[in-house]
Formats: structure tokens, sequence, C-alpha cells
């Protein structure tokens, strides 16, 4: 039988990385982790033990492929498996004025472009430091 403190601390973390993930600044990496992990334990787990968005998205089993350009529009007409596409994100970052998209894939890949994966790993690093202080 496991120890009812240790349950406490690992509910009260759990709980501390719900409530940082979900404020603001957060939304667009919250959707993504939301598109590539439902059990949220091991979302947990994994952002605290990784360094980078690569490092975490492979550690919750997804591949990330760079592209140039994503093309949104067109990324909506591909959803369904026929098309490959599971979800598609069109984050758009106000204070950079940057689109930032990112398709999450059937087959257990992400696709991104540089700079969103650049963003994206920034706020990454961000979250960590939020959930340590």
């Amino acid at each position: 039988m496991a120890d009812p403190s240790t349950n406490t601390v690992v509910e009260a973390r759990q709980q501390r990385f719900e409530r940082i993930l979900g404020q603001e600044p957060f939304q667009g990496l919250k959707a993504i982790l939301d598109g590539v992990c439902r059990d949220r334990a091991a979302l947990c787990d994994a952002v605290q033990g990784t360094n980078s968005y690569e490092e975490l998205l492979a550690r919750l089993g997804y591949s990330i492929t760079m592209t140039k350009q994503i093309h949104v529009a067109d990324s909506y007409s591909r959803m369904g498996p026929a098309g490959g596409i599971r979800a598609v994100l069109p984050y758009f970052d106000i204070p950079t004025q940057s689109a930032l998209p990112t398709l999450v894939h059937f087959n257990s890949t992400v696709t991104a472009t540089p700079k969103s994966a650049a963003f994206f790993n920034q706020m990454l690093a961000e979250l960590k430091r939020r959930l340590v202080t």
C-alpha cells in the first residue's frame, strides 16, 4: 500500500502543474500537450524530467518534424485518418505577432516550423522555471 503522505505530495505537485500550465502565457503549449498526452500524471512527470520541447515530445512518444511553412487552411482539409492529421493547432502569439501552428499526426509525429519549435521550447523552459519557484 502506498504511503498517504507520498500521494498527497504527488497530488499537490500535479495540481500546481495544472494550475501553472493553465495560465495565459502557456495556453498554446497546453493545447499541444493536451493533443499528445491524455495521462496528466505522465505529462507532469515528462515535463519535469526533460530539458527541451523536442525531448518532451520524444518522452511522450512523438517525434518532431520540421517544415518551412504550415498552411493551416490546407491542414484542416487533411484532418482525419485519410489525411493523417489528428489535430491542427493554429497558435498566434500576439506580443511577437507570430503565427506558430503545430500539427499532430496519427503516426505519432508533430509537425512544426523552426520558429514555432523554438517558441514552444522557450515556453517549456519558462513553465519549468515557474514550477520550481
